[in-house]
């Protein structure tokens, strides 16, 4: 099959600086919150340069950040001629020993009108064998990132002050899933569950061909890492990354 450019790397608005963590909790439960050392590597309140566009321009939307896997595709004249997981091309015809759940996700969502006749089209691969299945779905779907900015804005991100304090606030009480609540909606329930994060649009600077994109996760806050002691930390950065060494 054809071969199809990589994801962009989307970048995070605030500096992000990295500090050590006590061993022994690490050692308990890193890898329950992804850690692969003994350390987490944090925002600060300090705007990443080049990104001010982020927290300055009102063209900027927030969209939720769908917690999957990311799957690029290409049809031509109803067919599916690429099929990408970042760099890895997929064939759908490799049913043993295959990325089947993948294949299904594709499937499902062409049956859903989610799928183009032709071009090229990039999306997130949600459901039970992904990110723990935080969507609670009892089957693998793609989720077009073009109808994720259709329907999973958060239409309140401009009635608030854009700063590192709010959004602290924000996504640690108050960030819920936008997808979740249409699944619950739709089974008759109010139950919330938190989003992984947000990517920050503007497309006029896309217009411009300028950085258009960032993203902002919980898992970059500290608190993100209750019960963890973290050496060190301070909201507003260090001016020098210093060697940090490991503790116990």
């Amino acid at each position: 099959m054809e071969t199809l450019t990589d994801f962009p790397k989307l970048h995070c608005p605030f500096i992000r600086q990295t500090f050590p963590v006590n061993k022994d909790h690490f050692k308990e439960r890193g890898a329950r919150f992804g850690l692969r050392a003994p350390e987490v590597y944090l925002v600060v309140d300090r705007v990443n340069p080049g990104y001010e566009w982020v927290f300055e321009d009102s063209e900027t939307i927030a969209v939720e950040k769908l917690n999957g896997t990311n799957i690029k595709l290409k049809t031509e004249k109803g067919r599916l001629v690429a099929l990408q997981n970042r760099k890895n091309v997929i064939d759908p015809l490799q049913i043993i020993s295959g990325k089947t759940f993948i294949v299904e996700g594709i499937f499902r969502s062409i049956g859903k009108g989610y799928v183009l006749p032709d071009g090229e089209q990039a999306g997130e691969c949600i459901g039970p064998k992904l990110q723990g299945n935080p969507y609670k779905l009892d089957f693998h779907e793609w989720y077009p990132f073009e109808k994720a900015v259709a329907h999973l804005r958060y239409k309140s991100f401009h009635e608030h002050e854009r700063n590192f304090e709010n959004w602290n606030s924000w996504f640690r009480d108050w960030l819920h899933s936008r997808l979740y609540q249409k699944i619950a909606s739709k089974k008759g329930t109010d139950e919330k569950v938190f989003a992984e994060g947000v990517v920050f649009y503007n497309f006029k600077r896309k217009a411009e061909n300028k950085t258009y994109m960032a993203k902002l996760r919980r898992d970059m806050f500290d608190w993100f890492y209750e019960g963890f002691e973290i050496r060190g930390y301070d909201r507003k950065g260090r001016d020098e990354v210093e060697d940090q060494e490991k503790f116990d």
